[in-house]
């Protein structure tokens, strides 16, 4: 998803030029994380934000990425969000900020880490979370990093309280479901969506058949195979709407239809609470 990308921005124009600057004459400082008990921290992506948001003092936090102010690609409270002051992601943004730490990552372009290091602004680079296991280590590694490994530890048992609840019955069947995003893309295997699913009661339909992850299921093929149910990804004005909307899945008289918000899909920590709570209520409508 365009979120999960890099933040780049600073790369166009003239960015490398100024950031060479700035890495020239600027000297390199000693991190600051040995002489404060609490490092004050900047986030580069929506996932480390909703994490950074739940285990950080609010004044530890000096900005998030700007995709959590947007609707569209915020996996928190946008309002929550919107308390903190945002980025772009670009090196400028983030020096002016003097952070303690930098939370970043694995997309992170080798320019713009060889300028925190020159900086000397410590960065973590935090993989995207594959399934629940991820997140958990996750959790830990960005509470550990602010300071508060106890907050960690609860918001664990919060997302393991959530699972719980919305597993399903012993011995019921799982539900074929299809994930669909805008476009018809699915998700495959080694998801986090998938491990929520399997957790939740569902079987992942597109990777049951072979398909990986940002395969496009075409509506046709949709139509000659269908699903028990269709999940679609989508928020209220994206496309999904008239995926959802479109007449010839009406003729599905054994496919049932819901919606999923796309910001349930990628994320791990505190988002996990929220998709396993759509899940079940979902597999309860069944």
């Amino acid at each position: 998803m365009s979120f999960l990308t890099p933040l780049a921005l600073w790369r166009r124009g003239g960015g490398l030029a100024l950031l060479a600057c700035l890495s020239a004459c600027a000297p390199a400082a000693p991190s600051p994380l040995v002489s404060r008990a609490h490092p004050a921290i900047v986030s580069l992506n929506p996932c480390s934000d909703a994490i950074l948001a739940e285990v950080a003092d609010p004044g530890q936090v000096l900005a998030l990425s700007h995709y959590s102010r947007d609707p569209r690609s915020s996996s928190m409270d946008v309002a929550l969000a919107r308390r903190f002051p945002a980025t772009r992601g670009t090196v400028e943004e983030v020096l002016a900020l003097h952070p303690d730490l930098v939370l970043g990552d694995t997309f992170l372009g080798p320019a713009a880490r060889a300028a925190y290091d020159r900086l000397g602004i410590p960065v973590a680079q935090l993989p995207i979370a594959m399934n629940v296991a991820d997140s958990r280590a996750q959790v830990r590694r960005i509470a550990a990093l602010a300071g508060h490994p106890e907050r960690g530890e609860r918001l664990v048992a919060r997302i393991d309280a959530a699972l719980a609840a919305a597993a399903p019955p012993p011995g019921a069947a799982p539900v074929p479901t299809v994930v669909w995003q805008s476009g018809g893309i699915v998700p495959g295997e080694g998801t986090l969506i998938a491990d929520l699913l399997r957790r939740t009661g569902f079987a992942s339909f597109s990777a049951a058949r072979g398909m990986r992850q940002a395969d496009v299921l075409p509506l046709e093929r949709m139509l000659a195979d269908p699903p028990r149910l269709i999940l679609v990804a989508s928020d209220a004005h994206g496309d999904g709407d008239r995926l959802l909307q479109h007449p010839a899945l009406a003729a599905l008289a054994g496919t049932r239809r819901e919606t999923l918000a796309p910001g349930l899909l990628y994320c791990g920590g505190p988002t996990i609470v929220r998709a396993a709570a759509r899940l079940r209520q979902v597999r309860a409508s069944l």
